[in-house]
């Protein structure tokens, strides 16, 4: 049947053969979808959604992997153990490895610590920067603002990465709370300058330097640069070791080195102090000024 709309002629027989041609197209597309799906479909494991649920959920990738749901992957295929979770809790990782029937894994804890002394105060600038307040921006106008190529720019990009509210920016330099730090290694992912290293958690002794420069040159920059002196490794060689110019602590070592050490080495900059030491540092300065 033709019905004339004014005069547009519409053919209602061949409206309905398309409808249909649609329709029918439409299921037997459904239907090859189907089909496709239940062929190729990958059956989920089960034990990787139970793995996930005991994780915490930080999503830090502090494992190496991309998220919780990734490090449960590792975990059930058997390439990582579940210890390997930085945030996990001893009672979580002890759940994980009872669920799949496996060794709990042990791992050295770790904790980030940023190799740079160079506050508001120890360290000169060539510019004041007044751009976007990130690291990797300032780097883009000249390298920084301070005058030494290898220190923190104190802009906070680290702080503004870590999940777990572990760094402060004091007076223009990142400082690590220990206590809150788990060592995911987020923050050292970010900073442009490479200044943040990643060490084992039982160290509280550091040489707060990055600088490979020569020791006149560094002292030049920065007030509370290291030197490169050797006296700390003259002092006791098992525990730190000279390379480039920039002493540096052997955190392999059978003993760690104390609060005691660094009173007997008397470092002449403070660039080797304890981590509490090195955080009041700055906050003194800011009181003294």
């Amino acid at each position: 049947m033709v019905v004339i709309l004014g005069s547009v002629k519409i053919d209602w027989a061949l409206v309905a053969v398309a409808a249909v041609l649609m329709a029918g197209g439409g299921l037997l597309l459904g239907l090859v979808i189907g089909v496709v799906a239940r062929l190729f479909r990958v059956a989920g494991d089960s034990r990787v959604d139970l793995v996930t649920e005991l994780l915490p959920g930080a999503n830090c990738g502090g494992c190496g992997k991309a998220g919780c749901h990734d490090f449960a992957k590792s975990v059930v295929s058997g390439e990582n153990p579940p210890g390997k979770c930085p945030v996990s809790t001893r009672e979580q990782v002890s759940a994980i490895a009872l669920a799949l029937g496996v060794e709990v894994g042990e791992v050295v804890p770790k904790k980030a610590v940023v190799r740079c002394s160079g506050n508001l105060f120890t360290s000169d600038r060539v510019a004041y920067y007044k751009g976007i307040n990130k690291c990797s921006s300032a780097m883009l106008v000249g390298g920084g603002p301070k005058l030494c190529r290898y220190g923190c720019l104190g802009m906070g990009d680290c702080a503004r990465k870590c999940p777990f509210g572990a760094i402060e920016i004091v007076n223009d330099l990142a400082v690590i709370h220990e206590e809150l730090c788990i060592g995911c290694g987020s923050c050292a992912a970010v900073c442009p300058r490479g200044v943040i290293a990643i060490v084992p958690a039982a160290a509280h002794v550091h040489v707060f330097c990055n600088s490979p420069e020569k020791g006149a040159q560094k002292r030049q920059l920065c007030r509370a640069a290291c030197l490169g002196c050797g006296k700390c490794v003259r002092k006791d060689p098992e525990k730190f070791e000279l390379s480039a110019g920039l002493a540096k602590v052997k955190y392999d070592a059978a003993t760690l080195p104390t609060a005691e050490t660094v009173e007997a080495v008397g470092c002449p900059t403070g660039a080797l102090a304890t981590t509490d030491r090195h955080r009041l540092a700055a906050k003194k300065e800011a009181v003294a000024k």
